[in-house]
């Protein structure tokens, strides 16, 4: 399955082992050209002793603690701090196949004051506690995901007892998983122009459709945003409205060579989070053969995107940010107009920006 790329072994590692054809024209449908309004933001730099990150891929805050989920960690995949300070706390998430250890992290949320973490090597999902010192955490829970789903990449839990994960069969758009792990029903569709295309390869187009999503449970709201072109979907959960979003990037692109398909458009969306009041985006927008051409000279293009995009709730193109530098995860703090990102390229990989 699909997993963030990293230069040219990252592009190869999209290909996708199931026949399938190039994607059709886009159909009519709601589209942006731009945005009203484009700023420039400065990074200032978090500074952070004590971790030391291999690949800080997302970061989550909740009250007065930031989560940071390092993709590739060497003996943790998550580390909590103090926010706004940045002050270690604790990790969790030690590497390794014991019961008690994990073999991958794809993502990390908060929940009520639980961190969960999803290892899709294991097909779990482990929720921790803060102890009541607040200087380690402490495993809660353990969900073992039900043998039905296909490898969980993401996950978003909509309330006390349910779970939304990505559905990578291609028969639907997400897997409805209840508390204890179990598939309860399938809904939605990939939204693509043409779906009698489809039909024979539908784990090939589920796997070039993957998406990032998010979902913020005081609004109702739901996201996802293609990793491949650029597709944004936003549904209200409240009011069962859904909406579709192409941009520039169009639908997701991909040939076949040989059994395989290959992308040839462009790196669409890398990070999505539904705010109170916007959702926020982090773009790339790099095109393969730039990527490849510039993996064979020896100067690989940066890792990650230097654009945040900000919808409205309902899909209104409200301001396009234009970052000093390229990242992967964002923490939106709009109550105090701060955006926390993380920079897989820098030895200072935590950075702050005000939001004007």
């Amino acid at each position: 399955m699909l997993r963030p790329f990293r230069g040219l072994c990252a592009c190869l590692g999209l290909f996708l082992a199931v026949a399938c054809a190039p994607v059709a024209p886009e159909t009519p449908g709601q589209t942006y050209d731009d945005f009203p309004e484009t700023c420039r933001l400065q990074a200032e730099l978090v500074p952070i002793d004590t971790v030391l990150f291999r690949y800080p891929f997302r970061v989550r805050v909740q009250g007065d603690r930031a989560a940071v989920l390092d993709l590739h960690g060497s003996d943790h995949f998550v580390h909590l701090f103090t926010y706004p300070g940045f002050r270690y706390v604790a990790s969790c998430g030690r590497l390794g196949e014991g019961p008690e250890e994990t073999l991958s992290g794809e993502n990390i949320r908060w929940q009520q004051g639980l961190l969960q973490l999803l290892d899709a090597n294991k097909s779990e999902l482990t929720c921790w506690q803060e102890t009541e010192r607040g200087d380690s955490l402490v495993r809660r829970q353990r969900i073992k995901l039900d043998g039905e789903l296909l490898r969980a990449l993401d996950f978003v839990q909509t309330d006390d007892s349910t779970f939304l994960i990505p559905d990578y069969s291609g028969n639907s758009r997400f897997c409805v998983v209840n508390a204890q792990g179990r598939l309860l029903r399938r809904w939605g569709t990939l939204p693509v122009s043409d779906p009698d295309a489809m039909t024979e390869a539908r784990p090939a187009w589920a796997q070039a459709w993957r998406s990032f999503i998010d979902y913020r449970p005081d609004n109702g709201v739901l996201a996802a945003a293609t990793q491949l072109g650029e597709v944004l979907e936003l549904w209200n959960l409240r009011d069962s409205t859904h909406v579709v979003l192409r941009g520039p990037g169009g639908e997701p692109e991909f040939t076949v060579s040989e059994g395989y398909g290959i992308p040839t458009g462009i790196m669409g969306f890398s990070e999505v989070q539904v705010g109170c009041c916007a959702v926020y985006a982090v773009f790339q927008g790099h095109r393969f053969k730039d990527i490849m051409q510039a993996a064979r000279q020896g100067k690989p293009v940066p890792d990650g995107g230097k654009w945040i995009y900000v919808f409205s709730l309902t899909g209104e193109p409200l301001v396009k940010y234009e970052l000093d530098r390229y990242v992967h995860g964002i923490a939106v703090d709009e109550e105090n107009g701060i955006l926390i990102a993380t920079d897989v390229q820098s030895d200072e990989p935590i950075v702050r920006y005000r939001l004007p």
